[in-house]
């Protein structure tokens, strides 16, 4: 028996327990893992609440796609893979309707594994993954982003926009971080941020358009959405590209392109399974993070751990939009 995080209704953290379930052995091109620490991400949020771009299909539902552990067993027609390894669980391979890793033990599909390298510990293993995917598939994949490219990044703090910052250093883009109060700006500074904005207290546009001699930025990565996309695209430059790859503002997003003079704007949603799903973005991507570790410039900024038995402290805390990078989940065995 292994303690398996569910939810019977839909709705806040709250609804979140944890069961006792019988993992089982894992079927044709499965493999059964160890779980030791587990990325936390919006998306099991917006799940939990039936808010995501994919409905709960049936309750009770499991949650989470982002872990570090050990393999303790191989099903059929796995190849590759094989019992005592260090992996992590990459996100966006699978439906959290069919497979969840908020567990002490859990059956994934083996094709949404990667080997841990020596010296990524679990915490690291599970924390890296999905903020680096995402930046990199956004801005550099799709985007192309290279050196000389200015990027102004919305929800910064986050684990993502801090990956996407230092991604940009990594390319020789300069990173503007947009921050929605003054108690985090020391902190993006110190991950990299070539400058920092405080939303509640300047004018975002404005001040994009005066770092960049009122040229605009090639690229704004927005987390947020609602309203505001309206002011943010006025400091795109012409050609420019505005991704928005959350919705936490909670409200409709316009299409700002009208209100503005219908500029050369381009305005795209964004997700990491836009890698995920395709083999070769995903090479080039588990490429360039994993070369950004080896050199020591890559690295997961780990807000808060909290163990298994405090999910729903967890998902508190996430919505509390306090954090600082990413939270991570540790599992005792």
């Amino acid at each position: 028996m292994a303690r398996t995080v569910r939810f019977h209704e839909v709705g806040g953290p709250e609804v979140m327990r944890l069961d006792d379930l019988e993992t089982g052995e894992p079927g044709p091109g499965e493999v059964r893992i160890r779980v030791e620490a587990i990325g936390i991400n919006r998306a099991e949020a917006l799940f939990r609440s039936d808010q995501y771009i994919e409905p709960v299909r049936r309750l009770p539902a499991m949650l989470g796609s982002e872990a570090a552990g050990v393999i303790e067993a191989v099903g059929p027609e796995v190849t590759g893979f094989e019992e005592g390894q260090a992996i992590s669980v990459l996100p966006g391979f699978f439906s959290q309707n069919d497979y969840g890793v908020y567990a002490e033990r859990a059956i994934v599909p083996a094709a949404a594994l990667l080997y841990r390298p020596d010296g990524v510990d679990a915490v690291s293993g599970a924390a890296v993954w999905m903020p680096y995917l995402t930046a990199y598939g956004a801005l550099v994949e799709v985007g192309g982003m290279r050196a000389g490219d200015v990027v102004a990044l919305n929800a910064a703090s986050s684990s993502v926009g801090l990956a996407a910052i230092h991604t940009a250093n990594r390319v020789g883009a300069t990173p503007i971080a947009i921050t929605r109060t003054g108690d985090k700006k020391d902190r993006l500074f110190k991950e990299g941020a070539a400058e920092v904005i405080v939303s509640d207290e300047e004018d975002v546009a404005a001040r994009l358009l005066a770092l960049t001699g009122g040229k605009g930025v090639e690229y704004v990565f927005d987390a947020v959405a609602g309203p505001g996309v309206t002011d943010l695209a006025r400091a795109v430059a012409p050609d420019g590209t505005l991704f928005l790859y959350g919705g936490l503002s909670g409200q409709p997003t316009p299409y700002p392109g009208f209100a503005l003079g219908m500029p050369a704007l381009n305005m795209r949603t964004y997700t990491v399974l836009e890698i995920t799903k395709d083999p070769r973005r995903l090479r080039r991507a588990e490429a360039f993070v994993a070369s950004g570790l080896r050199a020591g410039v890559f690295r997961p900024v780990v807000d808060r751990l909290f163990p298994l038995e405090e999910i729903v402290q967890a998902h508190q805390h996430m919505e509390s939009n306090a954090q600082f990078g990413k939270i991570v989940v540790t599992v005792a065995h």
